[in-house]
């Protein structure tokens, strides 16, 4: 890894002067994924502050600048920020558009609406984790496919069917509606939890820069090669630290962690919340109280954002909580963020768990 890294430094003392695209990011995690790849050459942009819920969020005059000045925007996608993919069209007129959920090659789950979530069984497909192996044979994969249509399905609704969307969102948010149909009927879009796909996203990134800026392209190639092997061994020391917990089962704040889950082999029983934008039902807290009664379930999950009221609500005395945060929010941006993040995020449930 050191001699890779000092051949991409090598490579940008010696390579012609050119000018950088300018690139902005959704999330935290996705900005750190894009620094990787420019590092040396040039640095992203967070459009979004650290930590905010990227499901619905209003642009500041200088986060719409950084879109307006883009040449390329890289994000998870529409099932995460739909507001995002207005913005794009509107703001960022002369960007490039990279959609990560549906990059080539990505492992998307689909979403899970219960309180209390139903059995892994298909745990022992992800121990091919370690060797990296083509996917789960993504050519095959029904998820896969999905990912591969979903352009067509963003292609049958137009602007006036996307606003009547969100005014359907922000009602059934304000009546506290258990059911976030706007981001909760089809693919998953918490895809950066899956280690996997962050190495997937890498080479995505580094190809779509050199398009925009050839000078640099061998740079680009070679840190999403170094930044890929930062990541596997990352997942390699969570997969050690975490197998003694494959069994044990746990509560989180909302259902963010099925990546991280499945990646990882672990069990978590179900979600406090649908989502971050989606208050739960009294029926909802009820179920899952009275799941992690019967079971004796010794763990249960808040997030940084969001009052620990909820917690307390399902969890009887005893039990231990802890923090999971999916958007790294207090972790310094830059390459580093999110191999950091990651195993913080394993760290906080060997705590919780052990």
């Amino acid at each position: 890894m050191f001699y890779r890294s000092m051949t991409a430094m090598c490579l940008l003392a010696t390579q012609a002067s050119a000018e950088v695209p300018n690139v902005a990011t959704d999330i935290a995690p996705v900005h750190s994924l894009v620094a990787r790849v420019m590092q040396g050459v040039g640095e992203p942009a967070l459009v979004m502050q650290q930590g905010a819920s990227p499901h619905g969020y209003s642009l500041r005059p200088s986060e719409a600048r950084i879109l307006q000045n883009a040449d390329l925007v890289v994000w998870i996608g529409e099932d995460l920020s739909p507001w995002l993919e207005d913005a794009i069209e509107t703001v960022a007129t002369g960007a490039h558009s990279l959609e990560l959920l549906h990059s080539e090659g990505t492992h998307v789950h689909e979403f899970r609406e219960e309180a209390v979530f139903g059995g892994h069984d298909d745990h022992d497909d992800h121990d091919d984790h370690d060797d990296h192996d083509d996917h789960d044979d993504h050519d095959d994969h029904d998820d896969h496919d999905h990912v591969e249509n979903h352009d067509d399905k963003h292609e049958d609704h137009g602007h006036d069917d996307h606003d009547d969307h969100h005014d359907e969102h922000k009602d059934e948010h304000a009546g506290h509606d258990d059911h976030d149909r706007h981001n909760h009927d089809g693919a998953d879009p918490h895809a950066w939890l899956d280690p996997e796909n962050a190495i997937v996203w890498l080479n995505s990134i580094a190809e779509e820069l050199s398009e925009l800026d050839p000078a640099n392209a061998e740079i680009y190639a070679m840190n999403a090669e170094v930044g890929a092997t930062e990541i596997q061994a990352a997942g390699e020391e969570i997969t050690t630290q975490l197998e003694p917990f494959h069994d044990a089962r746990f509560v989180v704040f909302h259902d963010a962690y099925q990546y991280f889950e499945e990646a990882f082999g672990l069990e978590v029983t179900g979600s406090i919340q649908l989502s971050d934008a989606a208050a739960p039902s009294a029926a909802r807290l009820s179920e899952l109280h009275a799941e992690i009664k019967e079971h004796g379930i010794s763990c249960v999950f808040a997030e940084p954002q969001f009052n620990d009221s909820l917690v307390k609500s399902v969890a009887p005395e005893g039990t231990n909580t802890g923090i999971l945060d999916p958007l790294a929010t207090d972790i310094p941006q830059g390459p580093a963020l999110y191999t950091t993040w990651l195993r913080g995020l394993a760290n906080s449930v060997t705590d919780c768990l052990g």
